[in-house]
């Protein structure tokens, strides 16, 4: 039962760090940074006809369709959603992981700006806080 109950958790343990991995890192044939700073990152994204992805994960982003798109997600729990696009549209997509292919005859071409997370910042005090904390008794 050790033998057998070992791999498996092991292989458990590697495939959960893989499918939450940077499609930059992890297909960078399709996936390649054009710009990144502090904020946002932005990807150019290109698929020829009937090409896939592999699982991986982005975080809340903007996609801005360049050319006319025709594909399918599918999710780490199986299901799958239909895509299409027509090249200037702009769509909202929550953080998560997909697995895109193009299901199209036709390459497509799509600019994501992902957004990064703000990390909290010490407060300033107001002015009534620093007016409080600095009058005399």
């Amino acid at each position: 039962m050790r033998r057998v109950l070992f791999p498996a958790v092991f292989l458990f343990a590697i495939a959960i760090p893989v499918m939450a991995q940077d499609p930059v890192k992890v297909d960078s044939k399709h996936y390649k940074v054009e710009f990144e700073n502090a904020k946002v990152r932005v990807l150019r994204v290109k698929y020829g006809p009937h090409e896939k992805s592999v699982m991986h994960r982005h975080p809340a982003s903007v996609a801005v369709f360049v050319t006319d798109a025709t594909g399918k997600f599918t999710f780490p729990n199986g299901t799958t959603q239909d895509i299409s696009a027509k090249a200037g549209d702009v769509v909202w997509n929550p953080a998560g992981r997909h697995l895109p292919e193009n299901t199209s005859d036709q390459p497509f071409e799509v600019l994501v700006v992902e957004l990064k997370s703000r990390k909290a910042a010490p407060k300033k005090p107001t002015t009534t806080e620093t007016t409080t904390a600095t009058k005399p008794n």
